[in-house]
């Protein structure tokens, strides 16, 4: 099935589109922040350049979207009815490229925590958090 968008119309709105400093992301931050934690953000020298480096903890932080990283079994992962074989084949690079960079972090020595969008949802908020606290600082490497 074709585009229901002209070309200049969806090009406008993938442009719109963050790639750093989301909503999701700001909200890690600053409960990282509020909890005493310092750290950098999107370090280049690093593979994937991560959303959050705690290098007091050698830990990382990567926050995805549902969407984009292809969150299986999640509600906020649908694939779309126009253009889905160009849809798949996206999502499936963004994965392999999320591997990837995990493994090589992982081979450096860091610990890598991923956070999923949906559960940064009201419902599921407080407990990650506190959950991804609690990982960073016993430096339990996983998700």
């Amino acid at each position: 099935m074709a585009d229901v968008h002209e070309p200049e119309i969806r090009s406008y709105n993938m442009s719109r589109i963050k790639g750093k400093d989301t909503k999701p992301e700001m909200l890690v931050r600053k409960f990282l922040h509020a909890h005493g934690f310092r750290y950098k953000l999107h370090d280049k020298k690093l593979p994937g350049k991560p959303d959050i480096v705690l290098p007091k903890y050698n830990s990382i932080v990567l926050v995805h979207g549902c969407f984009w990283h292809g969150h299986e079994g999640c509600k906020y992962y649908v694939v779309p009815k126009t253009r889905t074989q160009w849809w798949l084949d996206k999502i499936a690079v963004n994965k392999r490229k999320d591997q990837e960079n995990e493994k090589k972090l992982n081979a450096s020595g860091w610990n890598v925590f991923i956070v999923f969008e949906c559960e940064l949802k009201s419902g599921n908020q407080q407990e990650t958090l506190m959950n991804l606290i609690k990982k960073i600082t016993n430096g339990n490497s996983g998700n």
